[in-house]
């Protein structure tokens, strides 16, 4: 960590321990606008594939939602969900043999993310947005998620009904929302009477306690066939998390686990994406 963000760190940690002090409510609400925040957006350059793409742009809730969408003409579709802090633009290996099968491949960034507009993301608002591109785009029959964005897939999938025609690829997704949340109150150093008024809080927004938005939850309920890559030294989103569903014995489920590649050099990996085009 340079010194830079070292330093950024201790002021933000500093600032907690103040408005802690003074209101766990208040340091719960803050501490969730920053855990809703990404640190980074991507706007690097869009890659030769994507001028070959319609742009695609929508309001929806207060944002503008940019994406992009090839082979138009075909109705065979896959949606591509990136992750957080992440874009669309990172998954341009994909798209050529994609188009190649004969899919009709969309993908959107997220509020927040790449060129869609926005501060702060959540998952109740992405899950909100997926749902709104099946219906405008649908019907959708195979997706690509990557770690929050599969998180919110399986949620999605939850309520959806679908059926084992359905192709899903989860590449390590996050599986337990009560992890991510775990790793930033120990970043942040937040005490435990503010952690649990952050619980409280995403009751309140989404109507489900934490535990709630889980892969794992939600695995029972997905009918589609799954193709699920997972690295076992991924950091963020760890190995442990995902063996209690390989524990179920899921009969759809397809389970790749890697070594050595980590959380976001797993959906780059030549090896990887070939075994997901093969599988769609």
């Amino acid at each position: 960590m340079r010194f830079a963000q070292r330093l950024a760190l201790k002021y933000v940690r500093t600032k907690f321990k103040l408005l802690s002090s003074i209101s766990k409510r208040k340091a719960a609400e803050k501490a969730f606008v920053l855990f809703c925040t990404p640190q980074h957006r991507n706007v690097k350059p869009l890659p030769p594939v994507f001028e070959k793409a319609d742009v695609l742009s929508f309001p929806f809730e207060h944002y503008t939602v940019t994406g992009y969408r090839w082979n138009a003409a075909s109705s065979k579709k896959v949606l591509i969900l990136h992750g957080f802090e992440s874009s669309v633009v990172n998954f341009e290996r994909f798209v050529k043999p994609l188009v190649d099968k004969g899919y009709q491949v969309l993908a959107f960034d997220a509020p927040a993310h790449g060129r869609s507009s926005g501060k702060t993301i959540n998952v109740v608002t992405y899950k909100k947005l997926v749902e709104h591109i099946i219906r405008e785009y649908g019907p959708i029959q195979s997706f690509i998620s990557h770690s929050f964005g599969g998180l919110t897939l399986s949620l999605v999938l939850d309520e959806m009904p679908h059926g084992p025609d359905m192709k899903v690829v989860f590449i390590a997704p996050a599986v337990e929302t009560t992890t991510a949340m775990e790793n930033f109150f120990k970043l942040i150093k937040l005490d435990r009477d503010a952690r649990h008024e952050f619980g409280n809080l995403i009751t309140e927004i989404g109507g489900h306690p934490p535990s709630w938005y889980s892969v794992s939850r939600a695995a029972r309920k997905i009918r589609a066939q799954v193709l699920f890559l997972q690295d076992s030294h991924d950091h963020m989103t760890p190995l442990r998390d995902v063996t209690p569903i390989m524990d179920m014995k899921l009969p759809n489920f397809r389970f790749v686990i890697t070594e050595g590649l980590g959380h976001r050099r797993i959906y780059r990996d030549t090896a990887n994406v070939k075994t997901i085009i093969d599988f769609l």
